[in-house]
């Protein structure tokens, strides 16, 4: 079954060409079937990137899924046209009175702020407790986990000497949960963060559950309230080339960045990367839509209640 996107988004091209099936709004109106409604918070600079990146892992699904694209009001985005944000973006407060049977909030690039000091924090709060009553599953991803544990839990972050930077082997803890089903015993994830969460103040609250971790990159997923919340701390839904556009970006700019670790074939960015994680994000996103959206959200979306 195909992902339903706004008519004209330009992931819809891109990823057709990927052979990737997608339908569009117009298509998918003339259905009668209910599709599971997901909303993405989008909080990265270059939006049209971070949507292709989730449309390719989120169209891997038999289920048909209607697309919301969410943005923060209080903050504009330098990045990415007006006119795009205008055409497939809605601020929250049109959206707060709608339910959705799935909700995916992006990392952004303010680590380095404390979180009170992020510009948009009220709002972004706002939208953390909305979620909890109007949502049936979160995903929230890289700085979303860590601001999202945080608001919820009270888990502090923590600074890093250099960049976890790099495709990191994560073992899942519980391996019987469905979120894993089909994994391999290790799994690879990107990582590309300057700060982390720490398994002694995840432990220190209940309620909270790490359920894979790697020995390098440190806390991986955390889950809560039996898979209501899944806080991520890597970005399985990069493409290939994304850590190799960042990492040519910082050299570029003369910041210090260390290579990538364990991407490049034979540590040699004229090889390009090795891709090792593509299957196990399908898998992924695909676990979490089938046993935690799909199986656990009334067919009656109002009534999804926290």
């Amino acid at each position: 079954m195909p992902l339903t996107l706004p008519d004209r988004l330009p992931a819809i091209n891109l990823l057709k060409e990927e052979n990737i099936f997608v339908m569009d709004t117009s298509r998918a109106t003339s259905q009668d079937i209910r599709p599971l409604r997901i909303v993405v918070l989008n909080l990265m600079p270059i939006k049209i990137t971070t949507e292709t990146d989730l449309v390719r892992v989120l169209s891997n699904t038999p289920l048909q899924l209607d697309l919301t694209l969410m943005k923060i009001k209080s903050h504009t985005s330098k990045n990415t046209p007006v006119e795009h944000m205008r055409a497939f973006y809605k601020d929250f407060e049109l959206l707060r009175h709608q339910k959705f049977d799935g909700m995916i909030i992006t990392g952004a690039p303010v680590e380095h702020l404390d979180y009170e000091a992020v510009t948009y924090w009220d709002e972004l709060s706002d939208i953390f407790a909305w979620a909890r009553t109007h949502v049936t599953s979160t995903l929230y991803i890289c700085w979303a986990a860590q601001a999202g544990l945080y608001y919820h839990y009270g888990v502090p972050k923590h600074p890093l000497s250099a960049k976890m930077f790099g495709i990191f082997p994560q073992t899942p803890l519980q391996p019987s949960l469905p979120i894993f089903r089909g994994f391999d015993d290790v799994f690879q994830m990107p990582h590309s963060r300057h700060t982390e969460i720490r398994r002694e103040d995840i432990e220190a609250v209940e309620g909270l559950t790490i359920i894979a971790e790697s020995e390098e990159s440190g806390v991986c997923m955390v889950m809560a309230r039996e898979g209501r919340e899944f806080f991520i701390t890597g970005h399985a839904e990069y493409s290939p080339l994304t850590l190799d556009t960042e990492y040519r970006r910082d050299l570029a700019k003369g910041l210090p960045i260390a290579m990538p670790r364990h991407y490049y074939r034979n540590d040699d960015p004229d090889q390009g990367p090795l891709v090792s994680w593509r299957a196990h994000a399908n898998l992924l996103f695909t676990n979490w839509l089938n046993y935690y959206v799909y199986q656990e959200t009334p067919y009656d979306i109002e009534m999804i209640h926290g």
